[in-house]
């Protein structure tokens, strides 16, 4: 963070880190085929070799450097096997210990835990996923936390797993931070695909902690496109003040979503725009870039590093 009369340049970058797997088979899944799918599911997980995307993600973060992170689906899968142990594969770690190996001393400034399922597969073992986004911070920058959030929405999606109803989970976490006397609070969330629930998501975002005069930021997944307005939770963000970033000072369309399933497609098949940094009351952007989207982002075994784009944003908080 560098401060030039009394203006303070600080960074930020969203990025869905995606889980690796897709769950729909499980929504549509007969009890009798359940265990079956898991399998699959899982198996679909580990194909996209987590450890290696999130080296790439980190390699993205160190050109980068960016002051604040916010990250979706940063997910945390076990595999329980009887009468051996569990095997636990967190995305958090990983990345947090990729992050140290190139000398940047990031911190877990808050985090929510989302949606979280216990589910049995075909070969007698247990499948475990808990989802959660989380904010980091560098620790090397002159920035005090002062007031940590988190929060699940109080509406979310249900659906049918092996027959019984499932809470997918979602939420937003804050934190408010002040630097050289000034104080600014950033929002990380990701918020649910089904239009009507997702309007009301973002509507609990904006009567409570967006409900504020600090210097805001927004970093987050919307599944809401700005490109074809597909649900109105972009425009009710807009309406409400908030400014986009990358419509002020990108170039470009500034698609971030979405690359198949499997993350092995050919070409990139980035064509919407739904991850964003918004902003409001006091900033003023100077810069915005992807990340994670071009060729050369790919892992040495050709994998997409996430089905999503991240967005970096380079701001001025005037004193």
């Amino acid at each position: 963070m560098k401060s030039i009369k009394n203006e303070f340049r600080l960074s930020f970058l969203t990025w869905n880190l995606y889980m690796g797997t897709d769950l729909t088979p499980l929504m549509s899944a007969l009890p009798q085929q359940f265990p079956r799918r898991v399998t699959e599911v899982f198996r679909q997980f580990l194909a996209t070799n987590y450890h290696a995307r999130m080296k790439v993600i980190a390699r993205e973060i160190a050109l980068k450097k960016p002051t604040l992170i916010g990250l979706q689906e940063v997910v945390s899968w076990q595999l329980a096997i009887p009468n051996f142990r569990i095997v636990t594969f967190d995305f958090l770690r990983v990345l947090m210990i990729e992050l140290n190996s190139r000398g940047l001393d990031y911190e877990i400034a808050v985090q929510n835990r989302n949606a979280s399922a216990e589910l049995p597969d075909s070969n007698g073992n247990v499948v475990r996923l808990l989802d959660r986004d989380v904010l980091l911070i560098r620790k090397d920058h002159r920035l005090q936390v002062v007031r940590r959030y988190s929060a699940n929405f109080k509406t979310n999606l249900t659906v049918q797993f092996n027959g019984q109803n499932f809470v997918i989970y979602r939420g937003w976490s804050s934190v408010d931070i002040r630097t050289d006397g000034q104080i600014f609070r950033v929002i990380n969330t990701h918020l649910e695909t089904i239009p009507e629930i997702q309007v009301k998501q973002a509507r609990e975002i904006l009567s409570g902690p967006a409900k504020t005069e600090l210097p805001l930021i927004i970093t987050g997944d919307l599944n809401s496109n700005a490109i074809s307005s597909d649900t109105p939770t972009y425009s009710i963000f807009i309406n409400e003040g908030f400014d986009d970033t990358w419509r002020n000072v990108g170039n470009g369309p500034g698609f971030t979503c979405c690359q198949d399933a499997d993350l092995l497609n050919a070409v990139s098949d980035l064509k919407g725009r739904i991850d964003f940094i918004l902003y409001k009351n006091g900033w003023k952007p100077i810069e915005a870039d992807l990340v994670g989207g071009t060729q050369q982002d790919r892992t040495s075994s050709g994998l997409w590093p996430s089905d999503h784009a991240g967005v970096f944003g380079r701001f001025i908080l005037k004193d």
